[in-house]
């Protein structure tokens, strides 16, 4: 099982071949507790990301509130190697019914 940060690593590259010339942003996990670990911003949509190491990974205290709520705006999804096509399915589809 790959570590968390080589996901994620390998996460922002997907998304940058994905969605070309989006900013992919890092969050400061100091800043907001709980605050989803990417931003990626697309011409004009947008979307939070919280990268899991596994589907068990423990969650830290406000992470499923943050993920929630930002979902409700716009999208926002915790994803990890099994859910990966699934969310950037979503994603995708997401992006383009708001256009």
């Amino acid at each position: 099982m790959p570590l968390e940060s080589k996901f994620q690593s390998n996460l922002i590259k997907e998304l940058k071949s994905l969605f070309p010339g989006c900013v992919v942003l890092k969050n400061d996990p100091n800043y907001i507790q709980g605050m989803p670990d990417l931003l990626l911003l697309y011409k004009k949509h947008w979307a939070m990301l919280e990268c899991k190491r596994a589907w068990d990974s423990k969650c830290q205290p406000n992470q499923p509130y943050y993920v929630e709520e930002l979902d409700k705006m716009s999208f926002a999804a915790f994803i990890y190697p099994e859910n990966k096509e699934e969310v950037l399915d979503g994603l995708q589809f997401a992006f383009r019914s708001r256009r």
